[in-house]
């Protein structure tokens, strides 16, 4: 190989450093990206949550559910489960098992512990609230449970 063909293929220190910098901008701008995207998700989904209303078959729902898991012996059943981002203290009354946890709830959960409240607690029917998950160590979803 002549000394011309092997300048011409050497890349130089800063070139290396220039080509570095250059990716690393755009994997930047590709995160950001993807991070504003995640955001705009989270939000769509926390306005749904915010404006759900409870259907007008939720009774018919509620009763198949309650008639099919106490036919297998059961005694409760996940009605609702959402993120505990959605409660007002991120989920910090349900994870540590306060009397008060109802309070936390807003948009379609709080509508839908004041339908079990004015619908099924007469009936005898109990709600309880629990963390379902951990995402890296953070609080995620959690499940509202009817039982009987």
């Amino acid at each position: 190989m002549t000394a011309a063909t092997q300048t011409a293929t050497l890349l130089t220190a800063q070139q290396i450093r220039n080509l570095a910098k250059e990716t690393a901008v755009v994997e930047q701008q590709k995160a950001a990206v993807a991070a504003k995207k995640a955001e705009e998700n989270r939000e769509a989904l926390r306005k749904a949550f915010m404006e759900r209303q409870i259907r007008p078959d939720v009774m018919k729902y509620l009763m198949n559910g309650v008639k099919h898991h106490a036919e297998q012996g059961k005694s409760e059943f996940l009605v609702l489960q959402f993120s505990a981002e959605l409660l007002t203290d991120g989920g910090r009354r349900v994870n540590n098992f306060q009397p008060d946890w109802p309070d936390s709830l807003q948009g379609f959960g709080r509508r839908a512990y004041d339908y079990f409240h004015e619908h099924l607690k007469p009936a005898g029917y109990k709600l309880h609230a629990q963390i379902l998950d951990y995402p890296h160590g953070d609080l995620g979803d959690v499940g509202l449970f009817l039982s009987w």
